[in-house]
């Protein structure tokens, strides 16, 4: 099915494999993630994901072959959408987050699909969104979390910078604020004074954004322990370029501080 461009929203096509099953789905966005999508899907599948939450794949619009529908289905994947309009992860992440309101979840996961995370962390998620917290966000860095093999600078940029504007902006203290492992409550993304779809969230400003502005509101939020693990001696799984990515991101953070992504 295909859905025109709206305001705040790509335009996208889907293709479900079936019904929604459950009160809450969890996100992918990929883009080219050939081999990993498979292994986490895989890892899914076996600790009984899909039948906890509903799988929704957004793409990018990969071409290595990743989205096949047999694939896809023998995996548990619920839905695919595919973006066919401008933007990078945020235009993804606004793509699935609109797709699976309309269709009338209660709560909405995200998390990488480059298989870096504990998928099989879901059901932390899904006990703290039934406990009434509008905003989880997952971490390596609290007790029970893990951190494999991250990258030195990674982790110095996350705990030294990245997590300290954040926590600063949300006025609560956040660890792992980098990750994408997330949950939000229906609640959160439609809150009057949140609106998540708008085009300014292009890339990584969503995240950021989302990060900060439930507890600004005075909204519930809190951290659930997960594990990231990068691969050993490999090039590291990332569409962030060392130097025009992370200055960006510094961008991104500080105009999230100053509140200009605030409506």
């Amino acid at each position: 099915m295909l859905y025109e461009k709206r305001p705040g929203v790509p335009c996208f096509t889907s293709a479900e494999y079936a019904p929604k099953q459950s009160d809450y789905c969890v996100c992918i966005p990929i883009i080219n993630e050939n081999g990993r999508i498979q292994k986490e899907l895989k890892r899914a599948k076996a600790h009984g994901i899909p039948g906890l939450v509903d799988i929704i794949l957004c793409d990018g619009g990969s071409t290595d072959g990743s989205t096949g529908e047999t694939m896809l289905r023998s995996f548990g994947v619920n839905t695919l959408l595919v973006k066919q309009d401008t933007g990078k992860q945020g235009a993804q992440l606004r793509m699935g987050l609109w797709w699976a309101l309309k269709r009338g979840y209660k709560g909405i996961l995200t998390v990488d699909g480059n298989n870096k995370d504990s998928i099989e962390d879901i059901p932390r998620f899904l006990e703290k969104l039934e406990e009434g917290y509008d905003f989880v966000q997952g971490s390596r860095f609290v007790p029970g979390g893990k951190a494999i093999h991250t990258p030195l600078v990674r982790h110095v940029s996350v705990v030294l910078l990245h997590a300290p504007v954040i926590s600063l902006t949300a006025r609560q203290r956040f660890t792992d604020t980098t990750n994408a492992f997330r949950a939000y409550s229906r609640a959160y993304l439609t809150h009057p004074q949140v609106r998540p779809f708008r085009d300014v969230f292009m890339g990584y400003e969503l995240l950021a954004y989302l990060s900060v502005r439930a507890t600004q509101l005075g909204l519930r939020a809190c951290e659930v322990p997960v594990t990231r693990a990068y691969p050993k001696g490999q090039k590291t799984p990332t569409k962030i370029s060392f130097f025009k990515g992370n200055g960006e991101l510094l961008k991104i953070l500080f105009k999230n501080l100053a509140g200009k992504y605030n409506p």
